[in-house]
């Protein structure tokens, strides 16, 4: 029914006006819709790229201030003045400490620290003892808190929030604490190199976060509705946030996504994409932080709301379509009307064509006098009707004509085949018959001298010796082998030359016996041209073929062989199983054939022993293993030999 309905004229003149408009349009709309909201994500990539650009920057900015405020500390001489005094010195460090910021503060010649702190475990000092200040994040235990600050590690400590899609923990709290950690050379009062170490605490250092989240996101640098929002982690634990668990409380102590930290930490690469952060999704950027040891021990976020921007989205693509849809609605009534001006007409021609595909030859459209491109084609189609027509009745003659002759032609092959039939059954006559004049005469030598063995001993043997006949009872027993031996050649010549009398049709044979008996057959040509004969069966199937007609075969490639072989050589012949098939294979040792050869060896009355042979032999071999179903096939290169191979299908396999 549908395909009915979509091979109608009107249908496709419908399909025609409205495709554009219902098909085309929508899917250039939603391509360039999706290809606009594609360039906005990337331009908000773009944006959150450039926001943590900038609050790597500052944070960059804070450990250089850190460093040169402690440079110029260490090289002041208010410092210097009181290096002797120890509890001078003491105050003034406590005093420099609170107006540098930072949260501890302290002189060490490398070897002692406070309470068993070991300042050489930490690069930025190793450098500052080395005469270059140096500033960097490091990590600092609990307990290494407390030893540079009491109190330290209880303001660092923060109790982990459970965070949903967060690589899972037994932890409960992160008491470790991130710090900048900077160290500036000053001169101790024995004239060693000594450094000057100061640190400042990032957990839950609130004014750190805001400052850098007012940096990157000024007024107005965020549609109404986003939010911008900052985070420092220690490790995945938020320790300095302005992302808010609820109202007025910061996540601190939620921990970043499992995908984000694999990402940023695991494999150290940059975050830019949407993620899930803490109640909310936001477009994200994170990135690593190292420590001074080149240890990836936290992250660093910027990021803001993504709904605003969905939200704008939607709208976008609200608007797009309910305008698409009001322009749909007033256009296609008028596509409708002008199209419905062409239905008729090819409507009627359309009939008109199938009457005529139905046998009326003598429909027509007969269009009207209005002159439209239409009533032109319909009258163009009458007059290519009127030509066909005419030309129907022409090829109509034409065809009972060519039948009458392909009649008269089909007759004169069927007599040629025919004729072609008998001259092939006569020519495979003629090749046996050859091959036998040429056997008869090796059988004529071998059975004169067994004759006269035969004849001389027993007449002597039987005249003379009489009762003694026992004493040469030797010699009987060889003298009858040798009449058995005769017997069997000559009855495997008479079943060679005279088939039809011993076997008229296709039978169940064995391969190994028949090329045990063509060997017989062919003796005395191998051993007149000195040829070594191996064999090798490894089968025990049978073939429905007729004994003698597969004679013929192996015979005929017995002595091309022998012929390839003038003056000696090696003969082998193997029957062996190759799945559903009996392989019989002859291998010889010649000059081998040239592959243009190769590809004429089967045709008819092609020889390459000139006056020897008739051409025939193996184009007769090929056609009666083709008629049990079998095949012949050769693989030789010149200087190397040949070997035929001969494939039959084993009785009773499929």
């Amino acid at each position: 029914m549908l395909r009915r309905i979509f091979q109608s004229v009107r249908v496709r003149l419908l399909v025609i006006a409205l495709l554009p408009m219902l098909v085309l349009v929508p899917l250039l709309l939603g391509s360039t819709m999706l290809r606009w909201t594609e360039r906005i994500d990337d331009i908000l990539i773009s944006k959150v790229n450039g926001d943590l650009t900038i609050a790597d920057q500052y944070l960059q900015r804070l450990l250089e201030n850190s460093g040169e405020r402690l440079d110029a500390f260490a090289n002041s001489v208010a410092l210097r003045d009181v290096m002797n005094d120890v509890p001078a010195r003491s105050s003034l460090l406590d005093a420099q400490r609170d107006r540098l910021g930072f949260d501890f503060l302290y002189i060490t010649d490398g070897t002692e620290g406070p309470a068993d702190f070991r300042p050489r475990d930490w690069p930025v000092i190793r450098s500052a003892l080395a005469g270059q200040w140096r500033s960097a994040v490091d990590i600092l235990s609990a307990w290494q808190l407390d030893a540079l600050s009491p109190g330290l590690a209880e303001q660092a400590a923060i109790r982990l929030v459970p965070t949903r899609a967060a690589v899972p923990t037994d932890r409960k709290v992160e008491d470790r604490g991130m710090i900048i950690h900077s160290a500036a050379p000053v001169r101790l009062s024995d004239g060693r190199m000594g450094a000057l170490v100061g640190g400042l605490l990032l957990n839950r250092n609130l004014n750190f976060i805001d400052t850098m989240n007012a940096l990157v996101y000024r007024e107005q640098s965020l549609p109404e509705g986003s939010q911008g929002t900052a985070t420092l982690f220690l490790d995945d634990v938020r320790i300095s946030t302005n992302v808010r668990l609820f109202e007025n409380v910061r996540a601190l102590g939620t921990r970043v996504s499992a995908a984000v930290r694999e990402r940023v930490l695991g494999e150290g690469q940059v975050w830019l994409d949407r993620a899930f952060v803490v109640n909310d999704w936001y477009i994200s950027a994170y990135e690593p932080i190292i420590d001074s040891r080149g240890a990836r021990v936290g992250m660093l976020y910027v990021g803001f709301l993504e709904a605003p921007f969905q939200a704008a989205k939607r709208t976008t693509v609200l608007s797009a379509t309910v305008v698409f849809v009001l322009i749909a609605a007033l256009s296609v009534p008028i596509f409708l009307r002008w199209a419905g001006r062409i239905f008729g007409p090819l409507e009627r021609m359309t009939q008109t064509i199938a009457r005529v595909e139905a046998g009326d030859m003598t429909a027509r459209n007969g269009p009207g006098a209005d002159g439209g491109e239409i009533a032109q084609v319909a009258a163009h189609l009458d007059t290519l009707l009127d030509r066909i027509q005419e030309r129907d009745r022409q090829l109509r003659d034409w065809a009972e004509s060519l039948e009458r002759k392909v009649e008269d032609r089909t007759r004169d092959l069927r007599e040629a085949n025919r004729k072609l039939e008998e001259t092939t059954e006569r020519l495979i006559i003629s090749e046996k018959l050859a091959a036998v004049g040429e056997i008869t005469a090796s059988v004529a030598h071998e059975i004169n001298n067994p004759i006269a063995v035969i004849q001389g001993n027993l007449d002597v043997a039987r005249t003379m010796l009489d009762e003694d006949a026992r004493k040469v009872e030797t010699e009987f027993r060889l003298i009858d082998d040798q009449v058995y031996r005769i017997n069997a050649i000559v009855s495997k010549l008479l079943q060679f030359a005279r088939p039809e009398e011993y076997s008229g049709a296709s039978n169940l044979i064995s391969p190994v016996n028949v090329v045990q008996d063509c060997l017989v057959l062919t003796r005395h040509q191998t051993e007149a041209e000195e040829i070594a004969v191996t064999t090798e069966f490894r089968s025990d199937g049978q073939v429905l073929m007729s004994r003698t007609e597969l004679q013929q075969v192996i015979v005929n490639l017995i002595l091309n062989a022998v012929h390839a072989m003038k003056g000696g050589g090696r003969l082998r012949l193997s029957v062996e199983d190759e799945g559903p098939e009996v392989a019989i294979t002859v291998e010889d040792t010649g000059p081998g054939i040239a592959e243009d050869v190769q590809r004429r060896i089967f045709d008819p009355f092609f020889t390459t022993k000139q006056a020897e042979g008739t051409g025939l032999g193996l184009s007769i071999s090929q056609k009666l293993v083709s008629r049990a179903g079998g095949r012949i096939a050769v693989d030789s290169a010149p200087g190397h030999g040949s070997r035929f191979t001969v494939r039959l299908p084993r009785a009773g396999e499929e």
